[in-house]
């Protein structure tokens, strides 16, 4: 019985010796880890501020605007077909752009040179999910196109707009594309200049636009030009290069532009701007001479006057010759709209489309060497 207990005690003995032991081994080993990564034993707030001084101030910011938006921005591929001009045969052809995620149906902004004339476009999302896509509206005058695709709503990311009137020559902005089909390519740069003109097709001018230096290439057209906060301040649309490449100047229409049009672009497929109804006109020194008006159109309601077509009958012995010539004697020479002068055709429509159909503009002409007022309501087209 003696033996028996002795046995017992030596055991518990032994058996708390080997757990002190083990609990020192335990205690070396748990330093020993902390000590070669330091990181374990940090919290997380700590840790997260070990990461931030790895980085600049002005690093967080691209971070922040990068990962706020490169979700919204889609990569926008077209097909067509060319016709061609000697082998009556189509050849097919594709494009490629960039667009923006205005909400959650699946509305998209881009170039209308990035999908005009295509017969498919398709849309590729962040998560490499491509959706067919249709045309909702598109504006020439703007270069802006809305397209939409049926996709998840956890799969649309909107990027939120901005205000274009709030950039400044010298602010730091973001843009995000596909150049050369390389998808969410972040670039920056700043605003180089603001208020720069562009011609369109139709021998047109957009105005404002904002020149930058970020680089932006074939393909990012149609992406987002961003400020600091993540917020679109532009539509990039184009590079000034002789070899197709960006040389850092580059130019986006303001997204305040984009504002006004998305709407009716999503509402009414194109833009209804207001027209005046004067069909033709001839640049002069003097101003503009109004060569035809559309019939019962707002001008000609307003009795602005155009070229007349005067009909002469001639009659030499049996036969009558009858000949029409054009009168430009009796047309009005424009000369200002609502007091501004007018000396081209872009600087007429400008003024002009500033109005909403149904406003009231007073036109002033040159009439029989007499300055004249005439006020014309305006129509909409």
């Amino acid at each position: 019985m003696k033996q028996t207990i002795w046995i017992a005690f030596f055991a518990a003995v032994l058996g708390a010796t080997v757990g002190v032991f083990m609990a020192k081994d335990r205690a070396v080993s748990s330093v020993s880890a902390q000590q070669a990564t330091p990181g374990l034993a940090r919290t997380t707030a700590e840790a997260s501020a070990l990461d931030a001084s790895k980085y600049t101030a002005e690093e967080r910011v691209n971070f922040n605007v990068y990962d706020s938006a490169n979700r919204g921005v889609v990569h926008i591929t077209t097909r067509s077909a060319r016709t061609s001009a000697f082998l009556l045969f189509e050849t097919p052809t594709e494009g490629a752009g960039s667009g923006s995620v205005l909400d959650r149906e699946g509305h998209i902004l881009t170039n209308n040179h990035v999908v005009r004339g295509a017969r498919e476009i398709y849309v590729r999302l962040y998560n490499g999910e491509e959706y067919p896509a249709g045309v909702v509206g598109s504006d020439d005058l703007n270069d802006l196109a809305v397209i939409k695709i049926e996709a998840p709503e956890d799969f649309l990311h909107p990027i939120s707009l901005g205000d274009s009137t709030q950039l400044r020559v010298g602010q730091k902005i973001h843009a995000i594309g596909n150049p050369f089909g390389l998808e969410r390519t972040y670039t920056v740069g700043i605003v180089s200049s603001l208020n720069r003109q562009l011609p369109t097709a139709d021998r047109r001018t957009m105005k404002s636009i904002v020149q930058i230096d970020a680089a932006i290439n074939p393909g990012n057209s149609g992406g987002p030009l961003l400020n600091n906060q993540g917020e679109m301040v532009g539509v990039n649309v184009a590079i000034a290069s002789k070899v197709g490449e960006s040389s850092g100047v580059g130019f986006a229409i303001p997204v305040n532009t984009a504002k006004r049009v998305i709407p009716q672009l999503i509402e009414n497929g194109r833009v209804i701007r207001p027209d005046i109804g004067i069909t033709r006109v001839y640049k002069t020194e003097e101003g503009l001479l109004i060569a035809t008006v559309a019939p019962e159109g707002p001008a000609d309601k307003s009795g602005l006057q155009g070229f007349k077509l005067v009909k002469t009958r001639t009659q030499r012995g049996p036969f009558v010759y009858e000949q029409t010539r054009v009168d430009q004697s009796q047309a009005d020479l424009i000369v200002a709209v609502d007091g501004q002068s007018v000396g081209s055709v872009d600087q007429f429509m400008t003024i002009v489309e500033n109005h909403q159909p149904g406003d009231e503009i007073v036109v002033t002409v040159i009439r029989d060497r007499q300055r004249e007022d005439i006020k014309v309501v305006l129509g909409g087209e």
